[in-house]
């Protein structure tokens, strides 16, 4: 076959190729005589959106999770359409490091060499073979059409070729050649899981720091499974009593870890929401480990009046709405810093519901201005750290492909200095919550243990203590450290990271 019928990078400028390997390969036949061609099928609506959403990805570096719900709405897509694209452009992109290598191992060429629509097109199709129960001859049908439709019609062949010789072996076949053809144990494990190995060497650090290194299997299916929805309702609307006095066909559900937390059943969450009949900004989609983190500080301890709470880096508001609503409840004010404005006006539309008792500034957070000035002081602290991601990677599955191991030196200075400029404006006797969506122990426990050695007037406090007592349930929380590091295989949240922090001296 030529480069092009192989879907090579140059097939997207070229659309003679087909043309021109017929007419090689005629012989006595003749000219006038036309190749064969399968029947046309009709594409379904998801499949394109699916397809719009990898390209998305990779041309302007969206985020899924935010793209497909903005194609799902300009394609009008029923509920039952917007949870096949979602199935499938989800699924595409937390499998694609296994499938780019049984595709590699199916066409017998780098994926670096197969043109990126191909590429994309491929992926679904596979997604389709080994991951869901779609009809192998749909797959690959629909998967040649979609190649004629948005990539270069002359590869629809490679196309057609590749997937039949995917789907004729079985899953479990592939991963032992993937297992027998990787260059050693951590490659064998991150190509079957899908994860880049470097994560897959960090996930398995953070839970030998806890003694639960024979859970790394698990964790790295969890990062590969679809995350249930949860929900959280802010003060003043008692969501155990609705759950309880509902039908228990009812979407939302009280359960979870989180005392304030819901779990969607199934169906659009937006809707589910919506039927509630809240108030504006009354209830939203958050993880539950997101639910904890924040009750961890504004549960900590009682509220005092006239307490002055800072969120440092509030975008995009969250944790924000969560505490501001507590703290309104004690009598207290909360400031809330993002240094980017967009993100900033992210913060006011998430705290729409008790902008009373907040006020929103855009600082860089190492700075005294973030905080009011050099003098400023405040009860709380909240430093939900920029970080790099990886405690979210099921419901971020293209972050996995984003991240390098180089990102992490920068990474963790500026947690380190968010971190000094906070402890800097840290009231004596108050509480600083340092908060991580990853597991990386770079950026967890050696952030927190290199922070109490420069600030010797700054002391740990029992978070696990504190999260448990709040916690709906118990909970397992592994490890000799006073932190806590939540998991999604043992939890069902983000590998959400907690640690809380007490001044014993004064600033």
């Amino acid at each position: 076959m030529s480069e092009q019928d192989h879907g090579g990078r140059n097939a997207g400028s070229d659309r003679g190729g087909a043309q021109r390997s017929s007419r090689r390969g005629s012989g006595n036949r003749g000219a006038r005589e036309r190749p064969q061609r399968a029947p046309r099928v009709e594409i379904s609506p998801a499949r394109l959106v699916a397809y719009d959403v990898l390209r998305d990805v990779d041309d302007r570096d969206a985020y899924a999770n935010l793209a497909l719900p903005s194609r799902i709405r300009e394609a009008r897509l029923d509920g039952r359409d917007a949870g096949l694209a979602t199935e499938l452009a989800a699924g595409a992109l937390r499998g694609r490091g296994r499938y780019d290598r049984i595709i590699e191992l199916a066409a017998g060429r780098p994926v670096a060499d197969i043109d990126s629509r191909t590429l994309n097109v491929l992926r679904l199709g596979v997604h389709q073979l080994l991951s869901m129960r779609t009809a192998a001859h749909a797959a690959v049908n629909e998967s040649v059409e979609l190649q004629r439709r948005v990539g270069n019609p002359n590869a629809s062949g490679f196309v057609n070729g590749v997937l039949r010789a995917i789907g004729r072996v079985t899953v479990e076949d592939w991963d032992a050649r993937i297992a027998a053809e990787a260059k050693n144990p951590d490659e064998a494990i991150a190509l079957r899981t899908s994860h880049p190995a470097w994560i897959v060497r960090a996930l398995r650090d953070a839970l030998r720091a806890e003694g639960r290194e024979e859970e790394l299997e698990a964790l790295l299916a969890a990062d590969n499974a679809p995350p249930r929805v949860s929900v959280v309702v802010l003060p003043g609307w008692d969501a155990e009593q609705q759950a309880e006095s509902s039908d228990e066909d009812a979407p939302l559900r009280a359960q979870g870890p989180s005392p304030v937390g819901w779990e969607l059943a199934g169906g659009d969450p937006v809707r589910a929401i919506d039927e509630l009949a809240l108030p504006e900004g009354v209830a939203r989609v958050q993880d539950q480990g997101s639910q904890l983190a924040a009750l961890a500080l504004t549960r900590v301890r009682a509220v005092q009046d006239h307490e002055r709470w800072l969120d440092l880096c509030a975008g995009p508001g969250g944790k924000t709405a969560r505490i501001t609503a507590e703290a309104l409840l004690g009598g207290a004010t909360v400031r809330a810093n993002e240094v980017s404005p967009h993100r900033a006006e992210l913060v006011r539309r998430a705290t729409v519901a008790v902008a009373d008792g907040l006020q929103i500034v855009t600082h860089d957070g190492r700075e005294d201005d973030a905080f009011g000035g050099p003098g400023a002081t405040f009860d709380r602290i909240l430093v939900d750290a920029p970080c790099s991601g990886l405690g979210a990677l099921r419901r971020r599955p293209e972050a996995r492909w984003r991240k390098q191991p180089g990102d992490l030196p920068e990474l963790t200075a500026l947690q380190g200095e968010l971190l000094d400029a906070a402890v800097s404006h840290l009231a004596p006797g108050g509480m600083l919550a340092y908060v991580t969506c990853s597991p990386h122990l770079a950026e967890t426990r050696v952030t927190v243990d290199r922070l109490l050695k420069r600030h010797p007037g700054i002391r740990e406090r029992d978070a696990k203590a504190v999260v448990r007592e709040i916690a709906r349930g118990e909970l397992d929380l592994a490890g000799d450290s006073l932190s806590v590091q939540l998991w999604p295989h043992r939890h069902g949240t983000d590998a959400m990271f907690i640690a809380l922090l007490e001044r014993t001296d004064s600033p």
